[in-house]
């Protein structure tokens, strides 16, 4: 590798891992209550009930954080959001280690699910806009690897604190430390990202012409700051940046591949194991031990498989690793279901669930992001990264709030509703093999240009008589 293109990578790969830091901070936030959760319930004897709002409470907050994180990064910029975004995870993490009340506590919750739903949109779009092509499907994965390393990390980080003490010290101090510990990365990403630059697409936008061209050329050469503005350029031309263009061609075709896509990607029930897998391996058998060693491997798989991902997004491309993923998806929910069915738990359960987890993380949990990011132009990127991640998470809290209905309904049980799953994924199966796209290579620029082709061509069409 010759020097110019090392020291591109390496600019890169700064500034799209500084965006990742971004993700980690949404992986730590979702994981942090599930360790400290048993000693705030005893802390401020909470119901059954007030013990659901402590988790519900951050995603609360992820559907308005999602809903005007779009408009907030077309107005004012992609770097400033994330300055936010980096604020509030660091504001939360420090008023839920103090809270005097529990109101105050879902207060602090529901701070951090802001920062969570605007940072599940703006990240991946940033990473999008300042990743050359050619390394794009690979960085873009970085910030699924960064959720995925904060889900991980978080479980030791918990294990760690509570052994500093015995249950009454956690019941009174620990769980604070567990919560408020997010301060640290926190700072560390604010810090960071003063020294990254601002997305070159909002800035040509906006008629910075020379930043965005100088930006440009650190990310991939001359060359490619020459042919990036010149795209760029033609873009802007062809587009309007109104709102009211998502809901008419070319555009609302993508929109609702996104919307679709998003939707499926909970509605396969992967939250449903990442929130409640104790519950379920409770099935599996074992006490407390069994199950914090069974959350610790699902953590292990989703780590390791969203390298999976980044080894082979910008190889085999996007549909192919969907294909796969959601294909072998249906078959391991399908098989968990009937392992509910069949009454057969202990490793077999175990191996389908860790399966499951497996096949989301190299292709729907961080390709669905990917995806999304890529296929919208320029001035609306924002925007309607905003609809795909209110998508998330308003279908995210509904699977939250229906599992443990379904699971303990006698009419359904957990058998059904792992075959509802199952039957989710293949419906995303057959969506990406007829409807996806490919876009392994292709510059955001050139992706804009397929859907107005694509209307191009639909008008073309003779009328038939």
């Amino acid at each position: 590798m010759n020097a110019p293109l090392r020291s591109s990578l390496r600019f890169v790969l700064f500034t799209t891992g500084v965006a990742a830091l971004g993700g980690f901070l949404f992986g730590y936030d979702t994981a942090v209550v599930n360790g400290a959760v048993t000693y705030l319930t005893a802390h401020f004897a909470l119901t059954p009930a007030q013990q659901g709002s402590a988790g519900a409470s951050a995603i609360a907050g992820c559907i308005p954080g999602a809903m005007f994180a779009g408009f907030l990064s077309d107005r004012f910029g992609r770097k400033k959001l994330l300055f936010l975004c980096a604020l509030l995870y660091g504001i939360s993490g420090l008023l839920s280690a103090v809270p005097r009340t529990f109101a105050e506590f879902l207060m602090a919750r529901f701070i951090s699910g802001l920062g969570i739903g605007a940072s599940s949109m703006i990240c991946p779009v940033y990473i999008a806009e300042i990743s050359p092509e050619q390394w794009r499907g690979r960085l873009g994965t970085l910030f699924q690897l960064g959720i995925v390393t904060g889900i991980f990390l978080t479980l030791f980080v918990n294990e760690i604190i509570q052994g500093l003490g015995d249950k009454s010290w956690n019941t009174a101090l620990g769980w604070r430390w567990m919560v408020g510990m997010e301060v640290a990365p926190a700072a560390a990403f604010i810090a960071l990202l003063f020294a990254v630059p601002e997305s070159p697409r909002w800035l040509a936008q906006r008629g910075h012409a020379a930043e965005a061209r100088a930006i440009l050329e650190k990310a991939g050469g001359p060359g490619h700051a020459q042919a990036g503005m010149a795209a760029i350029r033609e873009a802007m031309g062809l587009e309007q940046g109104r709102f009211s263009e998502l809901l008419n061609p070319p555009w609302f075709k993508p929109l609702w591949i996104a919307v679709v896509l998003m939707a499926c990607s909970q509605f396969c029930g992967i939250n449903a194991i990442i929130y409640y897998s104790t519950n379920i391996f409770a099935a599996a058998g074992g006490g407390e031990h069994a199950a914090f060693t069974s959350s610790v491997w699902v953590g292990l798989i989703n780590l390791v498989f969203t390298f999976v991902a980044i080894g082979f997004v910008d190889r085999a491309g996007r549909r192919a690793l969907l294909l796969i993923g959601t294909a072998i998806q249906t078959v391991a929910l399908a098989l968990v279901g009937w392992m509910f069915h069949a009454q057969i738990s202990g490793a077999p359960l175990l191996v389908c669930v860790v399966l499951f987890i497996a096949a989301f993380a190299m292709a729907m949990g961080p390709v669905g992001w990917l995806f999304c990011s890529e296929i919208f132009p320029n001035k609306l990127r924002g925007r309607a990264m905003s609809l795909a991640a209110l998508t998330v998470w308003v279908s995210c809290y509904a699977v939250a709030q229906t599992f443990p209905m379904l699971n303990d309904n006698p009419a359904i049980g957990p058998a059904k509703t792992f075959w509802t799953y199952a039957a989710v994924s293949l419906f995303s199966f057959l969506f990406v093999l007829v409807i996806v796209p490919e876009t392994k290579g292709r510059t955001l620029e050139e992706i804009e240009q397929m859907w107005s082709r694509a209307k191009s061509n639909r008008r073309a069409e003779p009328v038939p008589r």
